[in-house]
């Protein structure tokens, strides 16, 4: 399979993170490679970059495209082990780390991984082929209050409860195998003016079915603290989001870093001892440019971040 994906906010992220051409970085989310080549690019021969990714399919893609680059390592593993592999590599302070939260191009492009509901495919959604926990056991075992949920927390959407009544009743006559059958049965939930009108109706429970799949949100909470730890002073992270969910996690986590007083107005003195860690270098999320996004509508609803640590 031909492993292309056109990176987004490519410049903006790779100018903001690479400061020192003799560095150490780390690429949280390889995917294509499209940041880390770009990153590669602006290392000298003493630069070092670390790239992660949990889908075998992405570090194989890589290995060929990277060939002998002796600056480049590779780690087969989710991005939540961060900090324990850099330790094991010995690698730690590092400069600089990226996170792309997007699907890859090719993940929602091979059919067989479930990922789109433009093409009929198993129910899948599992970014990590081992992993136990499939789209199929989501959309034919939880209840229907779990379900709709779900569709609400995750995917913010208005039909949740009726898209997770009729899904219920789908699968009582027979069990839900691949995506064409929960299509069918989203498009039979969402009134037909609402489906006339605005993105996919199936588009939103699909969003919410993967993250918890592959427990997205869950991930990305426990990795920022991780990935500032990680970080020299001076070092910088970075994060694209692809919706309000992630982004929210982030713009709130980087807040955070900031050592503003969360005492009550009450308290006569700060009792929280704050401290500043690092400074946001993003007062508002960079977007992508019109020409961008009329080149590659997939990066519509990008958003990056920039914190440094102090």
């Amino acid at each position: 399979m031909d492993f292309h994906h056109v990176t987004v906010l490519l410049d903006e992220t790779v100018d903001a993170v690479v400061t020192n051409p003799a560095g150490k970085y780390v690429d949280c989310t390889l995917g294509g490679g499209g940041h880390s080549k770009r990153v590669l690019s602006k290392l000298d021969a003493n630069g070092k970059l670390i790239c992660y990714d949990q889908d075998a399919l992405a570090i194989r893609h890589a290995k060929e495209i990277f060939g002998e680059d002796e600056r480049i390592t590779l780690v087969n593993r989710n991005f939540e082990d961060l900090e324990e592999t850099l330790k094991e590599l010995d690698l730690l302070p590092v400069n600089g780390i990226l996170f792309d939260l997007g699907v890859s191009s090719p993940q929602l492009d091979e059919a067989e991984r479930g990922f789109s509901y433009m093409q009929d495919a198993p129910l899948d959604m599992r970014m990590d082929p081992s992993s136990s926990l499939t789209a199929r056991e989501i959309v034919n075992k939880w209840s229907e209050e779990n379900l709709a949920q779900l569709i609400w927390k995750y995917g913010e959407e208005k039909w949740s409860k009726r898209i997770a009544q009729f899904i219920v009743q789908a699968r009582k006559v027979q069990p839900m195998e691949t995506t064409g059958d929960l299509v069918q049965a989203i498009k039979a939930a969402v009134p037909a003016a609402v489906r006339r009108s605005g993105p996919h109706p199936a588009k939103r429970t699909f969003q919410a079915i993967r993250i918890a799949v592959n427990d997205e949100l869950g991930v990305l909470d426990r990795v920022l603290d991780q990935a500032l730890r990680c970080l020299d002073h001076g070092g910088r992270i970075a994060v694209i989001t692809f919706h309000s969910l992630e982004d929210r996690i982030v713009k709130d986590r980087m807040k955070s870093w900031l050592g503003r007083c969360t005492c009550p107005p009450e308290l006569p003195i700060c009792r929280c001892n704050a401290v500043a860690v690092a400074k946001v270098l993003t007062r508002k999320p960079i977007l992508p440019s019109e020409e961008e996004v009329e080149q590659n509508p997939r990066s519509r609803s990008a958003k990056l971040r920039v914190a440094e640590k102090i």
